[in-house]
């Protein structure tokens, strides 16, 4: 696969199936051995674990992911995003604050054969807490 073909299916994970919520466009994005580097509390292996995943996000934290780059490189595509979204319902045990929060991140994937192989990633979760009123925020 080229590097212009990575870039497309890594930019599908974020359109179709996290601002579009079709979970099921990941039979078709990622390899069935799926390894994520940084796994949410509770996340299992392979493609299950990637699905769980995304369903976590999508029916607990109501994301919209805005790219702001694409890079490729032989195997490797990073993604630097925007996410905004409403913690609307339950995630990692936390219970629905009903608040807002806009947070940035990179992901870093491994393609295989034209899909998802391998994930690794870094999330300012810090402000994400901050904002949903779960940490209070410095000098307070």
């Amino acid at each position: 696969m080229t590097t212009t073909e990575n870039k497309e299916v890594a930019r599908r994970l974020y359109d179709e199936v996290l601002n579009k919520r079709d979970l099921d466009q990941l039979d078709y994005l990622a390899t069935p051995d799926y390894i994520e580097h940084d796994p949410l509390p509770g996340q299992g292996t392979g493609l299950q674990g990637l699905k769980d995943r995304m369903t976590a996000l999508v029916n607990g934290l109501d994301p919209t992911f805005t790219l702001e780059d694409v890079i490729a490189e032989g195997d490797r595509v990073a993604v630097r995003w925007t996410n905004s979204g409403t913690h609307i319902a339950e995630f990692l045990g936390i219970p629905a604050t009903g608040r807002s929060f806009s947070i940035h991140g990179i992901d870093i994937y491994r393609m295989e054969n034209g899909k998802l192989a391998e994930h690794w990633h870094v999330v300012d979760m810090y402000g994400q807490m901050i904002q949903l009123g779960l940490l209070p925020a410095p000098g307070q």
